[in-house]
């Protein structure tokens, strides 16, 4: 096949010539502008964190909230549609995003996918957002404030959190802590590497739908089943590369790499949760700890198995440790994601170049 090239019109000493720019360099181009935006979307998640109102997130929410009141019926069928809408809505403003861009000279061009990227990467972000929280819930059970500290904690998990004492309010955080940095942080910068703007986007949009409707409970067991499914699917990938990031950085948190991949290994497939179980048990592997047990979900009640059965009871301490892992997980995710762009986006030029 012959190699595209793109023709430029450049002026010499003898008169006016066309030059023959490779069709790879733009390419080229592209992938660090991707590459760029992941790296500072991360950066600006972590020094400004999400905005109290107007949260590109929230606004989905409720679109998605309003839609469903329209849609709902108790089949499979109409959740899935439901979730095709959702999902393709947010995927196609980030292609005619790039889209407009392309047409812009490619100065410009990569400038604005850096400048999009990096927004919509901002956007899809929690990382600085779930440490908070988990330093809030912490903060309350050093002062010894249960009360304060179990309604803190619903702002990170759906169980009930009435009844928990210190050491299940402790569980519950550290695992929402690893279950929300694959889901909220690796697992949208990994799309981001491998599909830029519109990966981020619909990702993040598969994610907050089973948020919503893809738990168990009498409305959406059938309706929220394709949102479920759908979220399973493309959390596969990014989970595992959390364990493998959580073994790396184990050592910043004061761990053991090589216990959070065995634990990974062997405890991971337990859960209900084909995914979250990985990231749950490759912290609790690399904290030492003990995850796992009973969670009261109001509608139903779960007896999980324990991960990381030689590990002991997590205590308020150590959510400061998986607040530490969490962040060191983030910033090995925006440099692993970012090389991830910049080398598909270079494979891919490599193999239009002219042989």
């Amino acid at each position: 096949m012959a190699a595209q090239v793109i023709i430029l019109i450049s002026r010499t000493a003898a008169g006016v010539s066309l030059v023959r720019v490779p069709a790879h360099l733009p390419r080229r181009g592209r992938a660090r502008a991707t590459a760029f935006g992941l790296f500072a979307g991360v950066v600006a998640d972590q020094i400004a964190g999400d905005p109290r109102r107007g949260h590109p997130v929230a606004l989905f929410g409720a679109a998605a909230r309003r839609l469903e009141s329209l849609m709902w019926r108790d089949s499979r069928a109409a959740g899935a549609g439901y979730a095709a809408v959702l999902v393709a809505a947010p995927a196609a403003s980030g292609i005619l995003t790039v889209a407009l861009l392309s047409r812009l000279p490619d100065w410009a061009r990569d400038a604005g996918l850096a400048a999009a990227t990096a927004a919509g990467t901002w956007a899809v972000l929690g990382g600085r957002s779930l440490s908070a929280e988990a330093r809030a819930v912490a903060a309350h059970l050093d002062e010894g404030d249960l009360p304060a500290a179990r309604r803190q904690l619903t702002h990170l998990v759906g169980r009930r959190t009435a009844l928990l004492d210190e050491a299940e309010i402790a569980r519950a955080t550290i695992e929402s802590l690893a279950e929300n940095t694959s889901d909220a942080v690796v697992a949208p910068l990994l799309w981001g590497a491998a599909a830029g703007l519109p990966g981020l986007l619909a990702y993040r949009a598969a994610n907050t739908l089973d948020a919503m409707v893809g738990h168990h409970s009498p409305r959406h067991e059938n309706f929220g089943w394709a949102s479920a499914r759908t979220d399973d699917a493309a959390n596969y990938l990014p989970a595992r590369l959390t364990a493998v990031l959580t073994a790396a950085v184990a050592p910043a948190a004061g761990g053991s790499g090589r216990a959070a991949l065995a634990v990974a290994r062997t405890d991971g497939r337990r859960h209900p949760s084909p995914n979250a179980g990985v990231a749950e048990a490759a912290f609790a592997g690399a904290l030492g700890l003990r995850l796992g047990g009973r969670n009261d979900y109001g509608s139903h009640v779960e007896d999980r198995p324990v991960l990381g059965g030689d590990g002991r009871a997590p205590r308020t301490a150590d959510i400061a440790r998986a607040a530490r892992l969490s962040r060191a997980v983030t910033a090995a995710a925006a440099v692993a994601c970012a090389a991830i762009a910049l080398a598909r986006g270079w494979s891919r030029a490599d193999a239009e170049r002219p042989r």
